[in-house]
């Protein structure tokens, strides 16, 4: 048996997603060794250009400013970090220095990941200090909201959701997360009255309308639920939702005010079944599943 790189472990994939006014990157790594990943987290997360850092499962999310810094590494304290973050038009360059095992994740690790376009590296390993530079492509965020396709006897939204969103993966629209939403048990409900959200980053806007056109086939064609509802979301961040989402996962709401929030935040409904009220609500949930499974208390 034979190891070929017995000291490098990349990762599945990377990706890299800007805000409109080009100022904030989300620097999405999906990990096959969370140990590591952990590791380096503490470490860069103590940069001047980390906003924050958070884990689920296997997927680190690093949320930056754009700019660069001088970071001076100490091994064992700060051993690893970020030292810029920059938007060339359709493209995204971080650059990443570490010390010992640091420098070979700034370097090795990350150049020979899935969803790096180029990259530049420095000499690893030891005490030396290793940077690292990859371009990514810059990506769009499509979220998608999902409620009552389902029944009894068939199974869940979630589900449904999950398998549509694993069939339409590619590294040019990639599936990066799957929440559960708790929404207020109305009456109507199948039975736990959860919907679900949907993240995709698309590598470009004529890919990701592509890619909702065939999630709404599939959905259309799968549901065994007269009252659909499937909501899609454009844009960086939906926090302008929070306010309905609150509302609906903390008392019964109207169909009405599902479409009135939905104008409000330039999400589009695609299918408008009573289920868009539970749609709605779940898309400023995305990629946070173990806040959203929990009911609100009623106000």
């Amino acid at each position: 048996m034979k190891l070929e790189t017995p000291y490098n472990v990349t990762y599945k994939a990377i990706y890299a997603i800007a805000n409109e006014e080009n100022n904030i990157v989300e620097l999405i790594e999906e990990s096959q060794c969370y140990g590591a990943s952990a590791w380096a987290r503490h470490h860069i997360s103590k940069g001047p250009l980390v906003i924050s850092a958070r884990s689920t499962a296997n997927t680190t999310r690093y949320l930056l400013k754009t700019g660069k810094v001088e970071i001076e590494l100490q091994g064992s304290k700060q051993a690893a970090g970020i030292e810029s973050a920059a938007i060339h038009e359709n493209e995204i360059e971080i650059t990443f220095s570490g010390l010992g095992g640091g420098g070979v994740g700034a370097t090795k690790t990350r150049a020979h990941s899935p969803g790096v376009l180029r990259h530049t590296i420095t000499e690893s390993g030891g005490s030396r200090k290793a940077r690292g530079t990859i371009i990514l492509p810059r990506r769009e965020r499509v979220l998608i909201g999902i409620d009552d396709t389902d029944s009894k006897e068939t199974g869940a939204t979630w589900a449904l959701a999950h398998n549509i969103a694993t069939e339409l993966h590619t590294l040019e629209t990639p599936y990066l997360s799957h929440t559960l939403v708790q929404l207020y048990p109305v009456e109507e409900r199948t039975q736990n009255c959860v919907s679900t959200a949907i993240e995709f980053a698309p590598i470009t806007q004529e890919t990701g309308k592509k890619l909702i056109q065939e999630f709404k086939k599939l959905l259309q064609t799968y549901s065994v639920s007269d009252e659909t509802g499937m909501a899609v979301h454009n844009g960086f961040d939906p926090c302008r939702l929070l306010k309905y989402s609150s509302r609906a996962r903390t008392r019964r709401v109207k169909k009405k005010d599902a479409l009135k929030a939905a104008e409000k935040t330039n999400t589009r409904i695609h299918l408008g079944g009573n289920g868009i009220i539970g749609a709605l609500a779940a898309i400023p949930w995305h990629a946070q599943p173990d806040k959203s499974v929990k009911l609100e208390p009623e106000h």
